[in-house]
């Protein structure tokens, strides 16, 4: 048996684990072992696993995941959502569809300290729907604006898709980080153009919400403006240069524990809770990075990323062509498996055979991230679509959610055409603060 052909039975088998329900973190750890395994020896299988494991948690750049994530959970814990949302509505909830156009705005707004998109969704929807389904909005439109608004959680920094991104191709979180701010105000601002568009056309759908006068206005906006503080000293300090990532993160989640305890919105149930949140999903990551370190060894030796190029090259479509072949690609497996073991399964694979072609690997990384917030709104996985109905009720179909993020898939994609024709709308900002 060739390396290649053990790779591709190392990738099938991969595949088939996941359809029998592993969960990918350990699915990875089988394959990259007993591949490697059978490859190397039982010795070189043993030293790769340890090495690769404590790389992995030993990594000072993954600190940004756990302190993010706990930032974004104090965060939900005070209901901080509430007055993002409040904030949003009293600026565009007279508008055709405003109470949705809020949701969008407040989802982005949340996602600059949370870096989840299911936990976006699940807060954001909690706070919008219920104010939705009070004014009579159709339920398409309110479920569709809160899961496709969620998807800015993986885009916005800090997102957690970026930082395993970055770990495994080596590159800048922070570049990464900058990367994702102007193409998540492009996706928001489309969505919100989808949510006019539909309450243009049906005025029921999504009915114009009550007049703030400026003084209303800016006293609903003052519930918002600490929250907004954190975001522009973790996210503008690491702009600056002033902190690193995992500096930021830190003062980030500090500086908003601090803030709801003098405010006192946060007791010691909802503390609590919020700790063992961040410590369940952060462990989870971690044995993501840990899987993907595992598997990535595996595939090296294979050559599936190099033979994977050399086969792509010989079809002659030359770097654009090759690109929308890969990104088809993650659409279809976006169908059937959730973002992050997308992202951790195929980045080793692809990254090669688009940096071979001289693509700009941030400006990749923000159309691969892209690509995977779109599966989690495509039957029949969606995740967040799943969140959402869940949220929103047993009252609300599968398929009426479905419905109602079909108009802003069609506004990421039209983000995710603009974005490959003009890159500087990822690469503009981290390259005026790195160079």
């Amino acid at each position: 048996m060739t390396d290649v052909t053990a790779g591709l039975f190392g990738i099938l088998a991969l595949f088939l684990l996941m359809i029998l329900r592993t969960p990918v973190a350990f699915a990875m750890l089988l394959v990259g072992f007993f591949g490697y395994w059978a490859l190397s020896g039982y010795r070189s299988a043993s030293a790769m696993l340890l090495t690769e494991s404590y790389s992995a948690v030993s990594s000072y750049s993954l600190i940004v995941v756990p302190m993010f994530v706990l930032l974004g959970n104090i965060a939900s814990a005070a209901g901080y959502s509430r007055g993002l949302f409040d904030a949003a509505n009293a600026w565009v909830g007279r508008m055709r569809g405003g109470l949705a156009s809020a949701s969008v705005l407040g989802c982005a707004a949340f996602s600059a300290v949370s870096g989840s998109s299911v936990a976006t969704a699940v807060t954001l929807g909690k706070v919008a729907l219920p104010e939705m389904k009070r004014l009579g909005y159709a339920d398409s439109l309110a479920t569709g604006s809160v899961a496709a608004g969620g998807t800015l959680g993986f885009l916005i920094p800090p997102s957690t898709g970026f930082v395993l991104y970055a770990i495994l191709t080596e590159e800048s979180i922070g570049r990464l980080f900058m990367a994702g701010i102007l193409p998540g105000i492009l996706l928001a601002a489309l969505f919100m153009g989808v949510i006019w568009l539909v309450a243009t056309l049906n005025p029921a759908a999504g009915p114009q919400g009550p007049v703030f006068t400026w003084a209303e206005r800016i006293r609903v906006s003052s519930e918002a403006w600490p929250l907004f503080g954190v975001i522009l000293v973790s996210i503008g300090g690491i702009y600056l240069g002033v902190f690193t990532p995992v500096e930021a993160s830190g003062i980030g989640a500090g500086l908003v524990i601090l803030m709801a305890l003098i405010q006192r919105r946060l007791g010691w149930a909802g503390f609590k809770a919020a700790v063992l949140d961040t410590l369940k999903t952060s462990a989870m990551l971690y044995m993501v990075v840990i899987g993907a370190n595992v598997l990535n060894p595996f595939l090296a030796i294979t050559h599936i990323p190099a033979t994977l190029g050399e086969e792509l090259q010989t079809l002659g479509l030359g770097p654009y062509g090759t690109l929308v072949v890969i990104l088809l690609a993650y659409v279809v497996l976006g169908m059937f498996m959730d973002g992050l073991s997308m992202l951790v399964i195929t980045i080793p694979i692809v990254f090669p055979v688009i940096t071979g072609f001289g693509f700009d690997p941030i400006w990749f990384g923000v159309v691969a991230v892209i690509v995977i917030e779109m599966g989690m709104i495509t039957p029949p996985v969606g995740m967040n679509v799943f969140v959402v109905r869940g949220v929103a009720g047993r009252d609300v179909a599968l398929s009426t959610v479905f419905r109602g993020v079909t108009p802003f898939l069609i506004a990421m994609l039209l983000g995710l055409l603009l974005i490959i024709a003009f890159p500087p709308i990822a690469t503009f900002i981290p390259d005026t603060m790195f160079g």
